[in-house]
């Protein structure tokens, strides 16, 4: 077993007292760089960086990132919610270490649509109907995994099928 022990740090984002979100910090007693590669194999990262070592993913609509000696999670409902994610977490990183010599480890995170390829698929009218002030901020949206062709209420027939297809060859959790 890689990984054993942790102390968590709870934090509410001191910009916005009023918001219900919490962030963890959990504090590994263990360095576990060495299960990165394999965990990001695993899971699939969104991205992945060699120096210094971190992976980062969205699982359940949270950003996790993952580094040797600490693990970050964003926008909790509570502490419960926090517990159960790190918990899940280690029993992720002690498998994947347990079977690194089944895994072959991935050093690069999971390609990413490129804002521009979804930008020349929208009508660019800056129209306001999707609720942005312009394409290029729906399409920044869309790129995150944020916005999908529904929301695009002047997207033509062909257009929709189009940045849906292309929409879909990318992994969004």
């Amino acid at each position: 077993m890689l990984l054993q022990g942790w102390r968590k740090e709870i934090i509410r984002p001191e910009c916005r007292p009023e918001a219900e979100a919490l962030h963890y910090i959990v504090h590994l007693d263990e360095d576990i760089s060495e299960v990165l590669p394999y965990l990001n194999a695993v899971l699939g990262g969104f991205q992945y960086m060699k120096e210094p070592p971190c992976v980062s993913f969205r699982i359940h609509g949270k950003l996790i990132a993952v580094h040797p000696r600490k693990i970050c999670i964003n926008a909790l409902r509570d502490e419960v919610e926090g517990d159960k994610i790190t918990e899940w977490l280690k029993q992720e990183i002690n498998s994947a270490w347990e079977r690194r010599s089944e895994i072959t480890p991935q050093f690069e995170g999971a390609p990413k649509p490129k804002v521009i390829e979804i930008l020349k698929l929208l009508p660019k009218t800056n129209c306001g109907q999707c609720g942005q002030p312009t394409c290029m901020v729906f399409a920044t949206q869309a790129a995150e995994g944020g916005k999908g062709s529904e929301a695009c209420p002047p997207l033509g027939a062909e257009s929709r099928e189009k940045l849906d297809a292309y929409l879909g060859r990318f992994k969004f959790d």
